[in-house]
């Protein structure tokens, strides 16, 4: 009985050592988060914000986003030569500009609570499934595209790995 109960908190001790560990990671990180933050606000009071007035490029990026939003937008797709960084083999009429296959619908995260850390409150990230249930991987370079399929004129994803070029205009 004895032994059982040796064994038993001898357990009790190892599982606290091991949150102990945790809690030392956690105020490490919390002190080099500090650190970091403190250091970026030095460079910032030193160097100051660009003296940007015009906001061309947020001008731009917005119009670009306004542009890809039509819904009757046709584009050309080809694909890439990448042995030479020219425009190769034409794919034909596409709505839109595609969508890359690594794009999720739904957060790609969920936040989870540390039960360990103090006061339970610090958050992290836990990967989060699609609304099929499937995982998407993280940098997958394949594109759909809603291609128009020549002999019905309806349109039908295509799923395209290689690199392409997408555009409003038919290129030469």
């Amino acid at each position: 009985m004895k032994k059982v109960l040796f064994l038993f908190i001898s357990l009790i001790a190892i599982s606290f050592m091991g949150c102990d560990e945790n809690k030392v990671e956690m105020s490490a990180d919390i002190e080099s988060q500090a650190q970091t933050e403190q250091i970026m606000q030095e460079a910032n009071r030193q160097v100051g914000f660009p003296a940007i007035v015009n906001y061309q490029e947020k001008k731009n990026l917005k119009w670009i986003y306004e542009l890809c939003d039509q819904e009757n937008l046709i584009c050309h797709a080809y694909l890439m030569n990448e042995m030479t960084g020219e425009v190769g083999q034409y794919l034909g009429e596409c709505i839109g500009y595609g969508i890359p296959y690594s794009t999720q619908f739904s957060n790609p995260e969920r936040l989870e609570r540390d039960r360990w850390a103090n006061g339970g409150g610090y958050g992290f990230g836990m990967p989060q499934p699609e609304p099929n249930g499937l995982f998407k991987p993280e940098g997958l370079s394949a594109t759909w595209l809603i291609m128009i399929d020549p002999s019905t004129k309806q349109p039908r994803p295509v799923y395209v790995e290689p690199a392409i070029i997408v555009s409003p205009f038919k290129l030469n």
